[in-house]
């Protein structure tokens, strides 16, 4: 049987890439940092296995009887040459067959992002890889910037008017999970989008509808975004990357829509209007 391992599984897609595998025939293997901490994202049967980037003892018992890999770059990490690199390299040593990368919309021509550099090293690893070029994740909005729908009603992102092309989550674990058991999906590079490209001000329209209450767009600047995140305690490289990610949008090129998703699953994507019904808890005010 084909055994998986799933890095990030306790994340917002790792864990849904978990999810999509089971009841197929493999052996899925999670990846986590703590062996001892409870994970309330995974299914309770679920194998895991201690792995930490730049950690590298963690890598050869990780990977040993690996066949495949869902590689997911940790948000906080922007040096791939020094903590994501040498783990890809260490799959190879260990006989990991294959690679499925989450990738992002445009990084074969953006070296600003870590993915660009990731991308470069699989292709040259003697992997078999898969890029799933995804673009902005619609859970975003239900993590990193909940407390700014949650707390202040408003979207701090500074993406300017531009349009900016959304995937749910759950869509691109279903295309990891078939990329990591299917046939045909060697050297590919997919770029997952739902079917419409929205502003962050249709984006506040659609969460106003769905909450019930006015949320806001305030089209913040870079520095604005900079000083809420410092609120947060963000990590300086996460938020460079970030910035990154925004600017383009900002400059009007992260609208572009494929129909990747469609075809490989063979339905429609999932819209942000499903999205924001189905998460509308988590941006519940709490009570008085």
């Amino acid at each position: 049987m084909k055994t998986i391992l799933i890095t990030g599984a306790t994340g917002n897609v790792g864990s849904e890439v978990v999810k999509a595998l089971k009841g197929k025939r493999v052996n899925v293997v999670a990846a986590v940092t703590e062996l001892e901490k409870p994970e309330l994202h995974l299914p309770a049967d679920t194998e895991r296995v201690r792995f930490v980037f730049g950690e590298e003892a963690t890598y050869a018992p990780a990977f040993q009887g690996v066949d495949a890999v869902f590689l997911l770059r940790p948000p906080q990490i922007s040096d791939a040459k020094h903590l994501i690199n040498p783990a890809i390299d260490a799959m190879r040593a260990a006989g990991v067959r294959a690679v499925t990368f989450l990738s992002v919309q445009g990084a074969q021509s953006n070296p600003l992002v870590p993915h660009h550099a990731i991308e470069k090293h699989l292709e040259h690893s003697g992997l078999e890889y898969t890029f799933l070029r995804a673009a902005f994740f619609m859970q975003n909005l239900s993590t990193t910037h909940r407390d700014d729908i949650r707390l202040h009603d408003d979207i701090m992102i500074p993406a300017g008017n531009g349009r900016t092309a959304f995937v749910d989550v759950r869509d691109l674990a279903a295309v990891a999970a078939l990329t990591l058991t299917g046939e045909g999906h060697v050297r590919q590079a997919y770029e997952l989008t739902s079917a419409e490209a929205l502003t962050y001000s249709e984006v506040a329209q659609i969460l106003s509808e769905v909450l019930r209450r006015t949320i806001r767009y305030p089209h913040p600047n870079v520095v604005q975004f900079w000083e809420r995140m410092h609120e947060r305690h963000q990590a300086v490289g996460y938020v460079l990357v970030m910035t990154a990610l925004y600017a383009v949008a900002a400059l009007g090129k992260a609208g572009h829509l494929t129909h990747d998703t469609k075809r490989l699953l063979g339905r429609d994507p999932l819209t942000f209007r499903q999205f924001a019904q189905d998460f509308a808890s988590v941006w519940e005010k709490a009570p008085a």
